[in-house]
């Protein structure tokens, strides 16, 4: 939001801009605040229930990133704040999916876990700083209940994956940010934390652009 990936919040006013992973929907309702008009989508019936308890103004869309049930050129800008592609074995069907509805010239700005963080334990101090896995092992996390069916599955991919999954799926790849920990902040929780951020990234944000 304060680094206006999207543009500057008076330019999204009347923006048609559709919010995937959205979980809760809370981009999408800073999004309605500045008079956009989001469209919040997550595959999680759970979530969408969560966003429609908080109040929502916009519509909530439960269906898979990866079928995006709009019609081509939809709309003008897109997000994810940790959101989706993470979660999906094949990211360039859902990217191929976003430029698809986007608008010529529409911009897609996305947020993940950085990469590299998973060579390093989920712990918040000195222990989470040491390289206990390969960065360029790509075998995806998985909880599964007591019947041994997954509940949770998280896919890695480099950075240089994600670039070429950008660019495979016809964006053009604007900007790469990796955000600084806030000095502010002095909160811990999981594995993020002041000790970790001032020297690793926690986040990776990919802003791309519908060629």
């Amino acid at each position: 939001m304060e680094a206006e990936l999207l543009g500057p919040p008076e330019a999204l006013k009347n923006k048609d801009v559709l919010e995937i992973g959205a979980g809760a929907a809370q981009c999408s309702r800073w999004l309605a605040a500045q008079g956009a008009r989001p469209v919040a989508l997550d595959i999680s019936h759970r979530q969408l229930q969560h966003a429609l308890r908080i109040g929502s103004a916009f519509p909530l869309v439960c269906a898979d990133a990866g079928a995006l049930p709009f019609a081509d050129g939809s709309f003008d800008l897109a997000c994810s704040a940790y959101g989706a592609l993470p979660f999906v074995a094949d990211p360039v069907v859902v990217l191929r999916e976003l430029r698809r509805v986007l608008r010529p010239g529409g911009r897609f700005v996305f947020s993940v876990t950085h990469p590299i963080r998973w060579a390093f334990p989920d712990e918040p101090g000195p222990e989470g700083l040491s390289v206990s896995a390969s960065y360029f092992d790509r075998t995806p996390y998985v909880e599964q209940d007591e019947e041994g069916r997954a509940v949770y599955v998280e896919h890695h991919r480099t950075v240089g994956d994600r670039v070429r999954d950008v660019v495979a799926a016809g964006f053009r790849l604007v900007d790469l940010v990796e955000p600084e920990w806030p000095a502010w902040n002095s909160s811990e929780w999981g594995g993020w934390s002041p000790l970790r951020g001032s020297l690793i990234p926690g986040t990776a944000i990919f802003v791309c652009e519908r060629n």
